[in-house]
């Protein structure tokens, strides 16, 4: 079993998902610097594994800072916690994690420096571990929702390599499902440009000997319209307090199509992807990313220079088009504010 990330000898160790699936390769981060690196670089991705990988990176920061006084410990620490937090802008699981990992430094800011760096390694390390076991609390509550011989599609991925490890959360939904014994089968979109369901979703389907055919962004419709989609099962990056969901680029069509089709729709992300501070999901900040995932394959130019590029790595499904938003504490059904605000009480 590969891990997607750990700490591991006073290091933040993780699978360079940049790598795969054609080499397996595991990166050491011997500073905050570097895990903030590898965040950006998208050598970790995915919400949760963003936000547990921020959590140690912020433990790992303050391992290194220099000082017995906690007020100038703290002033670096601040100065480690933006730094981490300016990497990413849509994944709220970034910045829930780092808002931990500062309220666990500020309510034991009486005690020795050292203590709180011990104290914020176990509260990155119960991040990790809690992350584990949502993804599978989540992953028995969503394969209620699947029936022995559903043909699910799933776009990006959202698997064990988007989270702590394990399971994930769409693909924890299908991988608990496969584990009680139902009889599925997977399309998994190829996802464009970054090929996130291509390089890492088939990749993992394969390794757990789950039934998966990929397909290019852009045959979702005409599968659809065969009759030969069930269900689709995505996951998420920030869920407004109405429901509106931001999730990898292409999501929204992929909705709009299920609605046409009549396709159930569900979404599976834990409450640390759900930002009530936002009431929907036009005040979600959508990331911009280098022309250049859009322009090379593979480090090869395939389209013209001088060519303008637009590259928004996400785009958000409004509350209308999900039939269900699946989290650790339940499924939530329309009205979606409603539902959401009970989980939070």
């Amino acid at each position: 079993m590969f891990k997607t990330v750990e700490y591991k000898n006073g290091k933040v160790r993780l699978i360079d998902q940049t790598r795969l699936p054609l080499e397996e390769v595991y990166v050491e981060c011997d500073n905050y610097q570097d895990v903030a690196k590898a965040i950006k670089t998208m050598q970790v991705r995915g919400a949760p594994a963003i936000g547990v990988t921020a959590a140690m990176g912020v433990a790992l920061g303050a391992k290194n800072i220099s000082t017995k006084n906690f007020d100038k410990f703290y002033s670096e620490f601040l100065n480690i916690c933006d730094h981490l937090a300016s990497t990413r802008p849509t994944a709220v699981n970034l910045f829930w994690a780092i808002e931990r990992m500062k309220s666990a430094a500020e309510k034991n800011r009486n005690g020795s420096v050292e203590s709180i760096k011990d104290i914020l390694k176990k509260e990155a390390l119960k991040i990790y571990e809690d992350d584990i076991a949502i993804n599978r609390t989540m992953g028995m509550n969503g394969q209620e929702l699947i029936e022995d011989g559903d043909t699910i599609l799933t776009h990006c991925n959202a698997g064990a390599l988007a989270t702590a490890g394990e399971y994930g959360t769409a693909l924890g939904v299908i991988k608990v499902a496969h584990e009680k014994g139902k009889k599925i089968k997977i399309y998994a979109d190829e996802t464009r440009p970054f090929l996130q369901g291509a390089r890492l979703t088939a990749w993992e389907l394969v390794k757990e000997g789950i039934p998966v055919r990929l397909i290019t962004d852009n045959m979702a419709g005409y599968f659809m319209g065969k009759g030969e989609i069930d269900k689709i099962i995505v996951g998420a990056d920030r869920i407004a307090a109405n429901g509106d969901t931001a999730n990898k680029i292409g999501t929204y069509s992929l909705s709009i199509l299920a609605k046409e089709h009549g396709i159930p729709f569900y979404i599976a992300a834990p409450l640390s992807t759900i930002d009530i501070k936002i009431t929907d999901g036009s005040k979600i900040p959508i990331e911009e990313r280098n022309p250049q995932e859009v322009t090379h394959l593979s480090g090869k130019r395939i389209a013209p220079e001088g060519v303008e590029v637009a590259n928004p790595a996400f785009d958000v499904t409004p509350n209308k088009n999900i039939t269900a938003i699946i989290t650790e504490k339940g499924i939530i059904k329309p009205p979606f504010a409603d539902g959401i605000k009970g989980l939070f009480k």
